[in-house]
């Protein structure tokens, strides 16, 4: 038996056994999922990032909020982030306004049309971390459970052998390692976006609040 030709990557993942295989592709098709999620959260949370920033420039500026919530609500669904809360809030406010009374109720009214944009922004910046985590976490397991059933069937293999040696049991073994080096493959990358990813939407999280209560108090002074 040739060991080089044996032990190639393609050979070993094309002469495993079955489980094995399915192993291998499950963690493939996992990697491949998790970095089409990567690039969304990264473009997702830039825009969000940038369209804050751009915001509190204009909020903190002391510009006319009337204007401010007119430029934006021409904008509609394109808003996300702490403009998209600004929008919400300003509108269930101007409603409240055009009633003819801004008591205790109407704060109530405007906090609650906050708290709902809050929430969908939110719910955007959390979008696909849950798979992320759970590929960093399970992956390496399935890799796991693909390297002992390799290697179970590397020594059932040998059972008929009178004399072993390295050039029998090194692709069976040398497969099983594969799958556990694609386990790996497919968890590192999850988890070092889930840490980077959760740690920024946290942080835009807190921003987000912070300024709904600066606003909600702007609101109540003007009332």
């Amino acid at each position: 038996m040739n060991i080089g030709s044996d032990l190639s990557f393609f050979s070993l993942v094309f002469g495993a056994s079955i489980p094995v295989q399915l192993v291998m592709l499950i963690l493939l098709f996992a990697s491949i999922v998790s970095w089409k999620y990567i690039y969304l959260k990264i473009k997702i949370l830039k825009e969000t990032e940038d369209n804050t920033d751009e915001f509190e420039k204009f909020f903190w500026a002391g510009g006319d909020l009337k204007k401010l919530y007119e430029g934006l609500d021409s904008r509609g669904k394109s808003m996300v982030g702490m403009a998209e809360i600004f929008r919400s809030g300003y509108k269930e406010y101007f409603a409240q306004k055009e009633s003819g009374t801004f008591d205790k109720k109407s704060v109530e009214s405007v906090k609650r049309a906050m708290r709902a944009a809050y929430n969908r922004e939110v719910d955007t910046l959390d979008r696909h971390l849950p798979f992320l985590a759970s590929v960093g976490s399970v992956s390496p397991y399935i890799g796991l459970f693909g390297t002992v059933w390799g290697i179970m069937n590397a020594f059932i293999g040998l059972a008929n052998v009178a004399q072993a040696s390295l050039s029998q049991v090194a692709p069976g073994i040398a497969e099983a390692l594969i799958a556990t080096a694609i386990g790996l493959f497919a968890a590192i990358p999850a988890v070092i976006a889930y840490n980077r990813f959760a740690a920024k939407a946290d942080r835009l999280s807190v921003r987000f609040e912070s300024f709904m209560e600066e606003f909600i108090n702007i609101m109540d002074r003007k009332g």
